[in-house]
Order: structure tokens, then C-alpha cells, then sequence
């Protein structure tokens, strides 16, 4: 009881850091226009994996507004294997490297309003077990989906920003 007298006064005092003063994130116009893109299907494996993010992070409230723009992205996955055992000679470890060129642009008239390429790598320790290196590897291919993603969601906010 004498907990929830203390945290009554602070009651409707906690706001998102990035929200504008006395609205939620949800009603400023940044997330308004981020929300009116649209995605385009991207092929393969990771492609799905960062459309997938790239839909939670420019709209994570479910709804649907009337798309302004669409945003296209090409991904380009290569594999190296840098540490390799002297004695079987077979690879220990691996970095999965990625690059994503994207591309917004309006949908009434296609004016791009920013493009740019976003990379990353992430490593990850091959076995002689091969599930695990199947498994290794698609844990690595998330988690450059998920950087690539923020990383153009980030970009995109900013040349947005910019238009408001």
C-alpha cells in the first residue's frame, strides 16, 4: 500500500525519451510519415528477415495508413572464411557480410527522397557438427537484418525529418 501511494503522484509523468512534449511517439508527424511506407518484397532468405524488420521498425502499431512512399532494397550476401585449421583444413570460423542499397521514393510521381547503402558483418564459430553451422550461420544473416534494418530506418527518419 504504501508503494503505490508513492508512485501516484508520478502517475501520467513518463513519456518515451523521443517523443515530442506531451504526446505520445505515435502522434508526431515523423512517425506519421514513417508509417506511410511501404516495404517491397525483398528475395530471398535475408531479404525476408530485414523487410520484416524494416515493417516493425517504420510501423509497429499494425495499422495500415494510405502508403506516401515506397521503399525498395536490394541485399548482396557473401560468406568469408578468414580463420581456417592448419591440420583438417577446414574452416573454424566465418563472417557473413552484407550489403543493402535502398531506395525511397514518393508514390504519386516515384521523386526519390534518399538512397544510400547500408552494410554489415557478423562472425560466427563453424563446427564439424553441420546443423550448427547451418544454425550459426542463419543467427548471423538475423543479426545483420536487424543492424542493416535499424540502420535504414535511422536514415530514413533523418531524411525525413528534414522535409518536415
Amino acid at each position: 500500500m504504501g508503494v503505490a501511494l508513492l508512485v501516484l503522484p508520478l502517475a501520467g509523468c513518463i513519456q518515451p525519451l523521443y517523443a515530442p512534449a506531451g504526446a505520445g511517439f505515435d502522434s508526431s508527424p515523423l512517425a506519421a510519415e514513417m508509417q506511410a511506407i511501404a516495404v517491397d518484397e525483398i528475395p530471398d532468405r535475408l531479404g525476408h528477415y530485414v523487410r520484416n524488420e524494416l515493417i516493425f521498425g517504420l510501423n509497429g502499431t499494425g495499422s495500415e495508413p494510405a502508403p506516401r512512399y515506397r521503399l525498395s532494397v536490394r541485399m548482396r550476401e557473401r560468406v568469408q572464411t578468414p580463420i581456417l585449421d592448419t591440420v583438417t583444413g577446414r574452416a573454424t570460423s566465418a563472417t557473413v557480410i552484407v550489403d543493402a542499397e535502398y531506395r525511397l521514393v514518393t508514390v504519386p510521381g516515384d521523386v526519390e527522397v534518399t538512397k544510400g547503402v547500408a552494410f554489415n558483418i557478423a562472425s560466427y564459430d563453424r563446427f564439424s557438427n553441420r546443423f550448427s553451422n547451418v544454425r550459426a550461420a542463419r543467427d548471423a544473416e538475423i543479426r545483420d537484418a536487424r543492424v542493416i534494418a535499424d540502420s535504414i530506418r535511422t536514415r530514413i527518419a533523418t531524411a525525413l525529418a528534414t522535409r518536415l
